[in-house]
């Protein structure tokens, strides 16, 4: 078969997206291949669509179990033999894999870098024709990369230990120009054939707001997606804990995910989202490398990452499935903060002499403030992202927060220089809200305890909003004026800059984002409230959704393993009645319909009459 064909019977697509068909062909021609592509961009298919024209077997190199077990579990569905070799197999259960690939079972197998210089399977690969060797996540090898793995650089060695070399493939949803670089050298890429198929998620709103109260505007935005799957993600485990058990009290399902639980906890919480059992999963950053569940239709960050790098692929985890999703970052300045104290206490990479640790906190200190700018931009939010990565941006995407709002801007230089000299005449002592509440001439016991009530600034902003001062404050932090330093408790400090703003009598102003009636409506057209039965006939596609969700725990896979949501959305537009239509529904492959196809059609008759 040729890849169209192959792509057309297994998984029911009519072309290829941007990018596939040339790295795919790159592989059929014996070329290493280098692929730069967002998350949603389809590049498991440039692996599994040569992985079924060669005459070997393709290993395809993970370290995340979810993936593995979602890609192996959808490639069976498709009629496609695949297993996985990880830690989550019992060694019986491992032992056995193995004896099926010698027996040539299998045409792809996943296998996490931990395993790839075990005497097993060394054994079971110099003694099996590998065609290709797929790295996933292949960021992991560098360490300038965000989840530097020292494991991935047992990568080479195996490649080393062959008697025939495969051909290599590598790909990642993100890279800078550095992480690229150590990308190729370290796994040795022949003269690859790279491509960037572009950063750009068009489907995807991007909003940043500053909310009084960031759990009522949690609320407010699930109110809006009502029903739909979503990923709410903190910073601590504390933030996932108090989000989660709010929104239990509110009456909304939803289940977490963080380090400090039960490896069984955690299993099944994560098990319960994408089953759908559970449609809201609160979560720190540890959870969702390898979720490819693609009904995600909002992705919600409590707190700002640490970088531009981490927020694009979390975010990025709304809106495989192509259909609009929102993408909406709660910002607040102790986030700063938090950041800062992670970036300082890292021990992720214990390999890296002082020197070298040095030098990637440096480069993370810049990152944050990077991130930290995409906070408080007025540019296109699209755009800044973009560049960020090295791309060409229009100027206005008609699709971000900053293109459909309205702004206003305010002098604040005479709050702003009240709060600095209160900082400065404090001693640079305190934290951020004794300095506040100083301003606001607050007379709690701490204030007269510590004698900011005999500070030249107390009371002087007592008719500025505590919400104010705050916007007034993080502006302060991002144009370096003042920061924040010290641990357990960090307080506030001037920076040269600050000083000089102070003796000069330096203009600052804040810029707020209005709420217009354009920006609602933009939003309900773009993303909140959107569903694709919005596109559909609702009494349709609900039904097809109840019967997916039937076929998917008869079948025991998530529901988006049997069809995914823009599957459904094509047959409520296209209404099929014969095979021959069904097969011209998107995501619909021979395979599929042959298990599944009669009885969807079945229930669109039911629907139409």
């Amino acid at each position: 078969m040729t890849k169209e064909e192959i792509l057309r019977q297994y998984y029911g697509y009519e072309a290829f997206r941007s990018g596939q068909a040339e790295l795919i062909e790159a592989v059929l021609a014996g070329r290493d291949v280098f692929g730069i592509m967002p998350t949603g961009a389809g590049k498991s298919i440039c692996y599994q669509v040569p992985a079924l024209m060669l005459p070997g077997i393709t290993l395809v190199i993970s370290p995340l179990i979810s993936l593995m077990k979602d890609q192996v579990t959808a490639l069976n569905q498709m009629g496609v033999h695949a297993a996985y070799l990880n830690s989550s197999l019992t060694p019986g259960q491992y032992r056995k894999a193995l004896e099926l690939a010698r027996g040539g079972r299998y045409k792809i197998i996943y296998v996490a870098p931990e395993r790839l210089m075990t005497d097993g399977f060394l054994d079971f690969a110099l003694h099996t024709e590998l065609s290709l060797v797929s790295v996933d996540e292949a960021h992991c090898v560098s360490q300038w990369g965000q989840d530097f793995r020292p494991s991935y650089l047992k990568i080479v060695d195996f490649l080393h230990s062959l008697a025939r070399r495969p051909v290599v493939a590598a790909f990642t949803a993100t890279a800078t120009r550095q992480v690229r670089d150590d990308i190729v050298r370290i796994l040795e890429l022949d003269r690859p054939v790279a491509l960037t198929t572009g950063f750009d998620r068009k489907n995807l709103f991007f909003g940043v707001r500053q909310p009084r109260d960031k759990m009522g505007e949690v609320l407010k935005l699930l109110s809006e997606h009502r029903g739909e799957s979503g990923i709410i993600y903190c910073a601590t485990r504390k933030s996932v804990e108090e989000v989660c058990d709010r929104l239990i009290r509110e009456g909304i399902k939803a289940t977490r995910y963080h380090a400090g639980l039960s490896d069984e906890e955690r299993t099944k919480n994560q098990e319960d989202f994408i089953y759908d059992a559970q449609p809201v999963m609160v979560a720190t950053n540890a959870f969702g490398m390898g979720i490819d569940k693609s009904n995600v239709r909002y992705v919600i960050h409590y707190n700002m990452p640490k970088n531009m790098e981490s927020y694009y692929q979390e975010a990025g985890r709304a809106g495989r499935d192509g259909v609009p999703a929102d993408c909406i970052l709660l910002y607040g300045g102790q986030d700063v903060v938090t950041n800062q104290y992670f970036i300082e206490h890292a021990r992720e990479n214990e390999e890296l002499s002082d020197r070298e640790l040095e030098i990637v906190k440096e480069q993370d200190r810049e990152r944050l403030k990077k991130m930290t700018f995409y906070c408080f931009t007025e540019d296109c939010l699209r755009g800044y992202m973009l560049r960020y990565f090295g791309e060409q941006a229009a100027g206005s995407c008609g699709n971000c927060s900053n293109c459909i709002g309205e702004f206003t801007e305010l002098d604040v230089t005479d709050t702003a220089l009240a709060m600095m000299k209160c900082v400065y005449e404090s001693g640079s002592r305190f934290g951020a809200q004794a300095i506040l509440d100083c301003l606001r001439g607050s007379s709690s016991q701490k204030i007269r305890r510590f004698g900011l009530d005999k500070n030249p600034c107390y009371g002087c902003c007592k008719d500025v909003t505590i919400h104010r001062l705050r916007q007034i404050l993080n502006r302060l932090y991002v144009l370096e004026y003042l920061r924040q330093e010290g641990e357990p408790y960090p307080i506030l400090a001037m920076t040269q800059k600050g000083r000089e703003s102070v003796l000069g009598d330096v203009p600052i102003r804040v810029t707020i984002q209005i709420p217009t009636e354009k920006l609602v409506q933009q939003r309900r057209k773009k993303g909140a409230g959107y569903t694709p039965a919005a596109e559909a006939d609702e009494g349709l596609f609900a039904g097809l959704k109840r019967l997916r969700l039937a076929l998917a725990r008869e079948n025991g896979v998530p529901p988006y393993i049997i069809f995914s949501d823009r599957t459904l959305t094509d047959m409520c537009r296209k209404l099929p009645r014969t095979k021959e239509e069904m097969l011209q529904v998107t995501g619909v492959g021979e395979v599929k319909f042959e298990r599944f196809g009669e009885k969807f059609l079945e229930e669109i008759r039911k629907g139409v009459e």
